[in-house]
């Protein structure tokens, strides 16, 4: 019965012995590799750097106040289309004190003075119409009379200015009323009823009441590496892609290149500028943020295939095409335009050739 155990342990022994050298051998063969195939299709290859940015107005107007005071009404909102001196806001007056004593104390030394001159005119006035004394002498009287009435008118008009912000000489002209200096539409009214204002001045630029801008002459502002600048030039086509936007590209036209760059990050970038190309069907909202594709160089439906296809001896290009079942054989090809994916075949292979899909690693 031992005899059996043993003759059975030894059979098991050898039996798995037996299999791992066939399972190591089977290992050990190298399987056959299978390649797939592709053909070359005709698509649009184009050349192009881009530049990330944003599209803004080209030109932003900025509202002042020419008195200082507190908001007493407005009349826009943002997004309102406005035209050239169109009421956008309304300011009452807070006199300074100091200006506003000084503005009266001229209006009463004005007055006095009137009064002196007046009296002495009408003095002068009855001599000379008893021929008492000369032309000259009346002439003189009377220019200071005249005068002593212009100086109460001027200091008057002062005093109303810096009492009301409204000049009585100038009619309907009011410094209280904000005025539209351009058309265009309302982008921002950054104050409230109640809000106090600072008038600019020499010293102060001003609170802004609100920001005016042609919203159909928008430019795309952004950066682009150095590397690529040398590339790019005035007038080139640009290809704009708004974030905001899904499904559709804008047309723009390369206007200006920044002569100095900035580093940023490390690396020197150079602004860039462009004009949007807009349809009286579109818009866009300032701000938003785009990608520019600048066109170097295109060139619509060409024969083409991946660069992945691609093999290159000594700098040389070629595929490898199928002559049989998983049988391929080296053909040169003349390559032309590239995107970095997609590259153009100028000759070597035919729109139906099947080109063999290369494994580098294996």
């Amino acid at each position: 019965m031992k005899r059996f155990f043993r003759i059975s342990l030894l059979v098991i022994i050898a039996g798995i012995f037996i299999y791992t050298l066939f399972y190591l051998y089977q290992k050990s063969q190298k399987q056959p590799q299978v390649f797939t195939t592709e053909t070359p299709f005709y698509g649009d290859i184009i050349n192009k750097s881009v530049a990330t940015g944003s599209i803004i107005p080209r030109e932003e107007v900025e509202l002042k106040p020419q008195v200082s005071g507190i908001i007493t009404e407005v009349y826009v909102e943002a997004g309102d289309i406005v035209t050239t001196n169109q009421q956008i806001a309304k300011i009452k007056v807070i006199p300074d004190m100091v200006s506003l004593n000084n503005a009266e104390n001229r209006v009463e030394v004005a007055q006095l003075a009137l009064d002196n001159a007046k009296i002495d005119y009408d003095r002068n006035k009855a001599l000379f119409d008893k021929n008492v004394i000369s032309t000259s002498e009346y002439q003189r009287i009377d220019l200071s009379y005249r005068n002593a009435k212009q100086e109460l008118a001027a200091a008057k008009d002062n005093l109303s200015i810096i009492r009301e912000g409204a000049s009585k000489k100038g009619g309907e002209v009011a410094l209280t009323i904000v005025r539209a200096t351009v058309p265009g539409m309302v982008l921002d009214v950054p104050v409230k009823v109640g809000n106090q204002v600072i008038e600019s001045n020499t010293f102060n630029e001003g609170t802004s009441i609100a920001t005016l801008a042609d919203m159909q002459d928008l430019i795309f502002e952004g950066k682009i590496d150095e590397s690529e600048v040398g590339k790019i030039k005035e007038g080139m086509d640009i290809l704009l892609t708004v974030g905001a936007i899904e499904n559709k590209q804008f047309n723009a036209e390369l206007e200006y290149i920044a002569p100095k760059g900035v580093e940023e990050n490390g690396a020197i970038q150079f602004v860039i500028k462009a004009k949007v190309k807009l349809d009286s069907a579109d818009f866009i909202r300032a701000g938003y943020s785009a990608n520019a594709d600048i066109v170097l160089s295109r060139k619509d439906s060409v024969l083409s295939v991946k660069e992945s296809l691609v093999q290159f001896d000594d700098g040389k290009p070629y595929v490898e095409i199928s002559t049989g079942d998983q049988q391929f054989e080296r053909r040169d090809v003349e390559l032309g335009l590239s995107d970095g994916i997609n590259v153009e075949v100028l000759s070597g292979v035919e729109a139906d050739t099947e080109i063999k899909v290369w494994n580098k690693a294996g």
